[in-house]
């Protein structure tokens, strides 16, 4: 898992800390060693490991304004820094780094799905949305899935009309997790049957509504009037946007025009697990301010993980793969 992100970072870390320690040689040839404590880190020593790592970045398709984003941050970390002769350069390096990475992956808004539920006014409702085959119908069941192991009830509005075997798909995953489909027939106003699901929840107590929609291209005119119809009838409480990591570059795109047609304040990202590059992990929250809830690492209901940035880092920085 992000195999690829995980080698361009080290492999910039070493390139700065040979450099630093140039310096240090340099220092030691002119006789100035013994009087020197530390050693400066000059903008030179990271401009050119940064103009390698940037490319790299690029293949590892994370987003042109994120690679320039982290190259700021991190020359703001480290140029103009005294480190101490005879000290672990490159932790310090890879701690700059990853405090860049860190900061890239924070949004404006944060959101802890369990208390939002528990403090709004009931039904809570969650539209999703996403281009065509994201895994969005999977990801619907998985966190119904997730709901209800946490005590919450819930329903799922079949609102994707537009694609044949949707609703049926939809019956069935729900089924295996024990929740029930609100559904209308086939060309039927998706507006109407979110509609009808929400008076559902309101009659009987439900405490969320889980809104399907038709996986859509971003470049479908009608299907996205369509999205804003549903989002300005059901007002949603949360949109969440569900991407395929393994798009890479492509879902961040994808991200961004949905996010024009209608704000999305989360996102989930699907077949993390097979992602060796890592660059959309990287890059979505950042373009378009929303924070990454969950990610799925399987194919089982349970396979769904909430997000959490110290996780990533670990994968990046860390021993672990898994």
């Amino acid at each position: 898992m992000f195999g690829k992100l995980k080698e361009k970072l080290r492999s910039f870390v070493k390139r700065v800390e040979e450099n630093v320690e140039k310096e240090e040689k340099e220092a030691e040839k002119k006789g100035l060693l013994d009087k020197l404590l530390m050693v400066e880190i000059k903008e030179k020593d990271v401009d050119e490991a940064l103009d390698e790592l940037e490319l790299e970045l690029l293949e590892a398709d994370v987003a042109l304004e994120v690679v320039d984003a982290l190259r700021e941050k991190i020359k703001e970390k480290l140029v103009g820094r005294k480190v101490r002769i005879g000290t672990d350069k490159e932790k310090i390096i890879e701690e700059a780094v990853r405090e860049a990475i860190s900061e890239i992956l924070e949004t404006s808004r944060r959101i802890n799905l369990i208390e939002e539920i528990k403090k709004a006014e009931k039904p809570y409702i969650i539209m999703f949305v996403g281009f065509n085959g994201s895994g969005k119908t999977t990801t619907i069941a998985k966190i119904a899935y997730w709901l209800k192991k946490n005590g919450f009830s819930v329903v799922i509005a079949a609102s994707d009309t537009f694609r044949a075997g949707a609703i049926e798909q939809l019956e069935e995953h729900a089924k295996r997790v024990g929740v029930r489909v609100i559904k209308h027939s086939y060309g039927a106003d998706p507006a109407a049957v979110a509609y009808d699901a929400i008076q559902h929840a309101k009659a009987r107590g439900i405490d969320v509504v889980l809104i399907d929609t038709a996986g859509r291209s971003e470049t479908n005119r009608n299907l996205m009037d369509e999205m804003k119809k549903i989002a300005r009838v059901t007002k949603p409480n949360l949109v969440v946007f569900v991407g395929d990591a393994l798009a890479g570059n492509a879902i961040v795109e994808q991200a961004r025009q949905f996010n024009e047609a209608v704000k999305i304040d989360a996102v989930v990202l699907t077949k993390l697990d097979a992602d060796a590059r890592g660059g959309a992990a990287l890059s979505i929250s950042h373009v378009i301010d929303a924070p990454i809830i969950f990610v799925g690492v399987g194919q089982g209901y349970d396979d769904l993980m909430p997000f959490d940035k110290n996780w990533f880092l670990e994968r990046i920085f860390g021993e672990a793969n898994a």
